[in-house]
């Protein structure tokens, strides 16, 4: 996969791509954290806003934040975008609050 970066300052903006194979596979890059997930739903907060994945039986088979990489297998159901205001933080953040 290309993986292309723009640095500008200290920020970095990398592309956002989505590939799925067979609805039981799905690979998704400009990944920027994780908000929530369990076997049916896969909260993700990529360069171009939240992304939900809905299906079943899902399992996070790979997670580099650093290369901005999520893997997930499983049902594939539904894939729904949502503009965010502000971020809410990941997951593990809320958890050691």
């Amino acid at each position: 996969m290309d993986q292309r970066t723009l640095e500008s300052g200290t920020s970095r903006i990398r592309s956002h791509t989505i590939h799925i194979e067979s609805r039981e596979l799905i690979s998704i890059t400009g990944v920027k954290d994780v908000d929530s997930f369990n076997d049916q739903e896969v909260q993700l907060l990529t360069e171009v806003g939240e992304l939900r994945i809905e299906g079943n039986e899902l399992h996070i088979t790979k997670l580099s934040l650093d290369d901005g990489q999520v893997i997930i297998e499983g049902e594939i159901i539904a894939l729904e975008y949502a503009e965010t205001a502000e971020p809410k933080g990941s997951l593990f953040s809320r958890m050691f609050r």
